[in-house]
């Protein structure tokens, strides 16, 4: 059996615990923009104070960038 990279990521998105305090947001756009929406979601939410990070990500095959951003729930 061949897994695409799409199963991968589905399997490991399975493993997440609902209750681990994190808020995520998924986003798809073109590389620049996704760099773009990276820096103004770290920007907005700083790690010193969210734990902020980008907790996955992967190119489609139309060159868009899927990616998710999590930062804690709790420094609301």
């Amino acid at each position: 059996m061949v897994f695409r990279p799409r199963d991968l990521a589905s399997r490991m998105a399975g493993r997440r615990k609902p209750g681990d305090g994190y808020l995520r947001e998924t986003f798809t756009l073109p590389r620049e923009e996704a760099r773009a929406k990276a820096r103004d979601f770290l920007n907005r939410y700083p790690k010193a104070a969210y734990m902020s990070s980008v907790e996955s990500w992967r190119e489609l095959p139309d060159g868009e960038i899927e990616f998710t951003m999590r930062r804690l729930a709790s420094a609301d």
